[in-house]
């Protein structure tokens, strides 16, 4: 059984923000609610000040908070599925306090007045319980994995394109673009990346590259201090290198 885990090169990461983008259209979210995110930032003072960027999808953690204060079990880590959290939309009751718990804040409550104007939702209203309803619709809805066009008053989140990893043949050790056997399967966001920073596979899988990197390159995880320990590594001291700095951990604690 696999455990899906991602790895981002931020040496080869350029901010370009088409993971960003691929993510929006393959899962319908709405503008604003963007499960993959592109975290900008400045590094530095004048005159050497440097613009900085970190890549943040849902880190699909080992040891989820937002787990552990849902009331009423609609999140929940999936170890047959890989590992991944989902969103059981017919449970959630859009309480909020998972988007409260997660120190990574990758949850999103929609119905909320948006970022972007006009709201999309009153040109495209909602129909068959959808929050939203636009003319193009992927993938297939799952509500019970937090899938497809959500309803009204319910989180979303990132699910590492599970539509389409789910279907991957099994023991497979990477899902990489470049492996015309396996390209419709990869997350669209590790698809769609230029620079090729980023990386899917098995974590439990010795032979994967995921875990060459990770071993190879001295992967870290994102707010480790924590005790979430995400499915999501970094590489590299390129763009959100002060992000894992010790100083870093402790003004967050």
């Amino acid at each position: 059984m696999a455990k899906w885990g991602m790895v981002i090169d931020l040496d080869k990461c350029t901010g370009c923000q088409a993971c960003t983008t691929a993510c929006s259209m393959e899962n319908n979210t709405l503008p604003g609610e963007t499960w993959q995110d592109v975290l900008y930032y400045t590094a530095g003072e004048n005159p050497s000040g440097q613009m900085k960027w970190l890549p943040r999808p849902c880190m699909q953690c080992e040891n989820p908070s937002c787990v552990h204060v849902c009331p009423t079990r609609a999140t929940y880590k999936d170890e047959e599925a890989g590992g991944i959290v989902f969103v059981d939309w017919n449970k959630c009751i859009g309480c909020k306090y998972c988007m409260i718990a997660c120190p990574y804040g990758v949850r999103f409550y929609a119905d909320e007045k948006p970022l972007i104007e006009p709201d999309i939702r009153d040109v495209f209203p909602g129909e068959n319980g959808q929050l939203w309803s636009p003319p193009y619709q992927n993938p297939e809805e799952d509500w019970r994995r937090g899938i497809g066009i959500q309803p009204p008053g319910v989180v979303s989140k990132c699910t590492f394109c599970y539509h389409k990893v789910r279907h991957a043949p099994e023991g497979v050790a990477d899902l990489d673009e470049d492996n015309p056997e396996v390209k419709e399967y990869v997350p669209a966001c590790v698809r769609t990346c230029a620079p090729k920073a980023r990386y899917f596979g098995d974590l439990d899988n010795p032979d994967s590259q995921v875990n060459r990197l990770i071993g190879d390159k001295h992967g870290v995880r994102l707010k480790d201090h924590t005790g979430n320990r995400p499915q999501v590594y970094y590489l590299g001291a390129g763009a959100g290198v002060p992000a894992f700095t010790p100083a870093d951990r402790e003004n967050d604690a």
